[in-house]
């Protein structure tokens, strides 16, 4: 890639690109090379409360008296204009995380469905009428909820930003993001865009800083009326705890632990091609990977050596380079992985394939890991139960269904699952049994399109982002009865 496009770290709030008011910044690092490529401003509680204060304004006096069909026109100029800049969206996605270039591409095509989808949903927002008898009327009204407050991840900016922007504005609300300190650029630039298109000022505010400082500072805020995270457990779990504090209604999506399910009948040239692609795809740094293979004895051996096989042949490197799988984001990221594969041969799981940091030529300042894979691995282990957030691939065979489904439902995560097998009842049984969020069959979406609701069971999480639900975690409910006898 030759395009070079500037990389602009500044907020944006109320229109305009600004410095944190403390004037700190933090480095922002190429994770192929591991240098310094640009700076953020370090957001704190100050920023945050202007941000805040300037969606207020913006909702009260402006976005809130739009129509529904005003919304819905700007933000198809929105989903028009994030097209015109493809090229520059997906090259600062690239460079920001380390994705190969074709992914970021896909993930700008996905965020202009996400916008162009609910900008299609804008004017369709409707209420119910509740027959309560003669000379009695009853109806409800869907309403937006005011000020929704949106802590974003690292793993895939643009699309998970457009994921929480798009339904809040087509509903009516106006939106307060933090973005990760760890993958800010994709995003600021797509605000900017945003209000380029035809979105009035404030109506979108994006503030970078550490979690730590600027998302607690969101989180704990009086004036935001709903908060949508997405991010590890651990943080879901403070964030949840802060918002309590001022009876902020959360949406969480935490992490993940999925299982691809194979039975002796599978197509198995097909599962090994799904298996092997789902784990590389951004390094494995995706909450609803496809991290754990249960698989049938009587095909076990197979499976495992084609798998192999077919991630022996991922090619490493620089994004921008369209490589297979690029870097994971950062260097603490990287030793966390590092770390949870050295524990998982402490548990004498086999690793068939990979298991170190990459010392291919030219990448050794990277933060490449080598595509993983373990077989034989305890139920119950480190590597089994964790979410690890990388391309580590576990093998655990099984004999009986019931078996297979002890071990699908044996973490505490919930998010996505999917079955292999040509048996109608067995996977009829096996979808009706499963605790996720999604079940696919004989294939595997890692989340689906925008029009599938994706959301966890148990500790993934609760709320329903994409789809027709997604709406209602941005709307409120107000029911009206009139007496006119």
């Amino acid at each position: 890639m030759d395009a070079q496009y500037r990389l602009d770290g500044r907020m944006f709030i109320n229109g305009e690109r600004v410095d944190a008011i403390s004037r700190k910044e933090i480095d922002v690092y190429d994770p192929s090379t591991g240098q310094v490529m640009s700076t953020i401003a370090a957001g704190d509680t100050g920023d945050v409360n202007h941000a805040v204060s300037t969606s207020q304004k913006a909702y009260e006096a402006d976005w809130k008296r739009f129509t529904p069909s005003e919304r819905a026109n700007i933000l198809f100029s929105v989903a028009d204009r994030i097209g015109q800049y493809k090229e520059e969206l997906a090259y600062i996605e690239s460079l920001d995380v380390g994705k190969p270039h074709k992914q970021a591409l896909a993930d700008v095509d996905a965020a202009i469905g996400y916008f162009r989808f609910y900008a299609g949903i804008a004017d369709k927002i409707f209420g119910t009428s509740i027959p309560l008898g003669e000379g009695i009327a009853d109806y409800t009204i869907r309403e937006p909820i005011g000020i929704s407050a949106q802590i974003i991840p690292w793993n895939y900016p643009l699309q998970l930003s457009s994921r929480g922007f798009a339904p809040a504005l087509a509903a009516g609300n106006a939106v307060v993001a933090k973005v990760a300190e760890d993958a800010s650029l994709s995003i600021l630039r797509l605000a900017e865009i945003a209000h380029e298109a035809g979105l009035p000022k404030g109506v979108l505010n994006v503030i970078t800083g550490y979690g730590s400082v600027a998302g607690q500072a969101l989180s704990d805020h009086p004036d935001i009326h709903h908060l949508t995270f997405t991010g590890s457990l651990n943080t879901g779990i403070q964030v949840m705890k802060t918002a309590a504090n001022h009876i902020t209604p959360v949406n969480l999506e935490l992490g993940g632990k999925s299982p691809i399910i194979i039975f002796g009948d599978a197509d198995i040239d097909k599962v090994v091609e799904t298996a092997s692609n789902v784990i590389i795809q951004n390094a494995g740094q995706t909450c609803s990977a496809a991290s754990r293979i249960i698989v049938n004895n009587k095909v076990h051996a197979e499976v495992v050596e084609k798998i192999a096989e077919k991630m022996s042949k991922v090619k490493l490197g620089r994004g921008l380079d369209n490589p297979d799988m690029g870097p994971v984001v950062s260097e603490r990221q990287m030793n966390s992985i590092l770390q949870a594969i050295s524990n998982g041969r402490e548990s004498n799981a086999n690793v068939v394939l990979g298991g170190n940091r990459s010392k291919q030529q030219g990448l050794e300042n990277g933060y490449f890991i080598q595509p993983t894979l373990f077989d034989n691995v305890k139920v119950g282990s480190f590597i089994e139960q964790e979410e690890i957030f990388g391309p580590v691939l576990s093998v655990m065979p099984f004999d009986t269904a019931d078996e297979a489904l002890a071990i699908a439902n044996g973490t505490e995560y919930g998010l996505v699952a999917s079955v292999f097998s040509n048996d109608l009842k067995l996977v009829h049984h096996m979808t009706n049994q499963i605790q996720a969020g999604q079940v696919f069959v004989n294939g595997y979406g890692a989340g689906g399109g925008v029009a599938i609701p994706f959301g966890g069971y148990k500790k993934s999480g609760f709320g329903r982002e994409k789809g027709l639900e997604a709406i209602q975690n941005y709307t409120t409910v107000k029911n009206v009865w009139i007496d006119y006898r």
